[in-house]
């Protein structure tokens, strides 16, 4: 063999090569015979591309072959992806392509959702399709609301310094700068008290353990008599009480009814007045001893009578000579 006949053949098979890898990175492979191949329209198609992978419950079955701008008139600006599939795996034309990022900083890739609702898809069919939420697409509608906020926040923020600045002439800001001063120096005296306090409890430290440990023994001795309160016989001592208190209770109403010597004394009028009126005769009989004792004890040898009573001298408190 010639070295040009040599040549001529490896030169066919590096091009046959070429156009093979070529056609393979499209998706399409030239020993495999025909495949299904379907469409699906997107108006967006989020990073895919030529030779991305097409995948059932995640198991790869074909590649996407192309994408083009749609050419229907009604439909113009949309995309129009054409994928072929290597797998029979039968599936209706209810099913749905969604375009899906398998990572956050990989391309995208089809996944067919197959339903089994309704005749089986063809060849040629063009299929539903939808599009899922990437990571980052994700994050942004999170975020544009708190971003809306954000600015409202802002916008108030700004508004209340416009007013603030407002408000706060000279004289205010001056009289601000004063206050602020104030506090200051008011914070300054505080940490001096807070100061001198520690030094006080540093210097009387000693007297502090002692004062506590009396208020601790205080304490013991409270909680000894209040242990002793508890273990005494306080209730027959009540009950005690309570029985006294009855029968002072009862002899008051029997004094108040006049029943016994004490209530007759205090609801008998007569008994008073008679106890009144002895008082008052022995109160004049004892006054008439003492001013005249000779008409009690009389002793004479040559009979003279004593005097008679007399009520005047005895009220004068004077004798009958």
């Amino acid at each position: 063999m010639s070295r040009e006949l040599k040549t001529g053949i490896v030169a066919v098979v590096i091009i046959g090569l070429l156009i093979w890898g070529y056609n393979f990175l499209k998706g399409q492979d030239l020993f495999k015979g025909d495949s299904r191949h379907f469409f699906v329209e997107y108006n967006s198609i989020q990073g895919l591309n030529e030779a991305s992978l097409v995948t059932i419950n995640g198991l790869q079955v074909g590649r996407v072959s192309k994408i083009k701008f749609n050419d229907k008139p009604e439909k113009r600006g949309g995309l129009l992806v054409r994928f072929t599939l290597e797998n029979d795996f039968v599936f209706s034309k209810q099913s749905i392509v969604r375009i899906y990022s398998p990572s956050p900083l990989g391309g995208s890739n089809l996944a067919i959702l197959p339903s089994y609702e309704g005749g089986n898809a063809m060849s040629g069919d063009t299929l539903k399709g939808e599009i899922e939420s990437s990571l980052f697409t994700s994050i942004g509608e999170r975020l544009d609301p708190i971003q809306q906020k954000l600015d409202q926040v802002l916008e108030g923020a700004d508004s209340l310094l416009v007013g603030l600045n407002q408000v706060l002439d000279k004289k205010s800001r001056k009289s601000l700068n004063r206050s602020i001063l104030g506090l200051e120096y008011t914070v300054s005296d505080v940490r001096k008290t807070l100061k001198g306090v520690n030094t006080i409890l540093e210097d009387n430290q000693d007297n502090l353990a002692a004062t506590l440990t009396n208020a601790k023994t205080i304490t013991d001795n409270f909680s000894q008599v209040s242990k002793d309160l508890a273990e005494a016989n306080l209730s027959e001592t009540i009950k005690e009480f309570e029985t006294t208190l009855a029968n002072v209770n009862g002899l008051l109403a029997n004094m108040k009814d006049g029943k016994g010597t004490l209530g007759k004394l205090m609801t008998d009028d007569k008994m008073y007045n008679n106890l009144t009126n002895a008082s008052k005769e022995m109160e004049e009989l004892l006054r008439e001893m003492k001013l005249n004792p000779k008409r009690f004890v009389h002793f004479s040898l040559f009979g003279k009578k004593a005097k008679p009573y007399n009520e005047e001298n005895n009220k004068e408190n004077t004798s009958n000579k």
